[in-house]
């Protein structure tokens, strides 16, 4: 079993938000996402991380032809939490809603923490500057998604250990965001000194498209490898998560 990770796919089959509008990077998205899975060789077994504004959808009803569409796809699907995510509510009431429209169940990174692809995954959807620059919704947000992200490392850690009392192997606990922690001229130094704090050497991030493309920090960054996935970055073809050589 694999792990994949993208983020941004931008999913409207119902909302009325065609990407092409952004320019044609976007062109024939949707089914450039279907041969990008097969290009990557995701398999059925295989887990896959969505990174955020999975779908335009205003609501789940809006959303779930959307949902019906990376479920088509192969691989259980882990999705983190987008700024475009309008459609998101609480954990609870959307794994009921998949459950109740005969879906694959998701696992969704909010608080939590999955073992899955022979990885630990952690994550939540993170905070930028580029939203208040500073305000007070801008703080009480951003601390808001610190303590979602310590909350989703401690459950991360937890796994670790009960695997490798189970298993005897030490298994690498990952971090996946929406937002970027680290942005040319930018640093979010309570997401960055937590992925410290808990050890973690790899972070993968979306959000970014077009010209913001340019100013991603890619590559080692103080002892952690950061990696932006946005569909269109990535030309709507997931990147598989090899395992580190150490």
């Amino acid at each position: 079993m694999s792990l994949f990770v993208i983020g941004d796919l931008h999913l409207s089959q119902s909302a009325d938000k065609p990407m092409d509008i952004f320019g044609p990077d976007w062109a024939g998205h949707v089914s450039r996402l279907s041969d990008g899975f097969e290009l990557a060789g995701v398999l059925p077994d295989d887990a896959v991380v969505l990174l955020g504004d999975l779908s335009w959808g205003l609501g789940f009803g809006e959303a779930e032809s959307d949902f019906r569409f990376i479920d088509a796809l192969p691989g259980r699907k882990f999705v983190v939490k987008g700024n475009h995510d309008l459609w998101w509510s609480t954990v609870s009431k959307m794994e009921k809603r998949i459950a109740e429209i005969g879906l694959a169940p998701v696992g969704f990174l909010h608080n939590s923490a999955f073992e899955a692809g022979g990885f630990i995954l952690c994550g939540t959807r993170g905070w930028f500057y580029e939203e208040e620059r500073g305000g007070a919704h801008d703080q009480k947000m951003l601390a808001r998604e610190i303590c979602r992200l310590r909350a989703s490392f401690e459950r991360g850690a937890a796994l670790k250990r009960d695997a490798l009392e189970r298993t005897g192997r030490d298994i690498e606990m990952l971090c996946f965001l929406h937002y970027p922690p680290l942005y040319e001229g930018y640093r979010c130094d309570g997401i960055v000194d937590m992925i410290n704090e808990f050890g973690v050497k790899r972070c993968y991030y979306a959000h970014l498209h077009g010209y913001g493309r340019k100013r991603a920090i890619e590559g080692p960054y103080k002892g952690i490898e950061y990696t932006l996935v946005s569909a269109d970055h990535l030309e709507f073809k997931p990147i598989k998560v090899l395992t580190r050589v150490i």
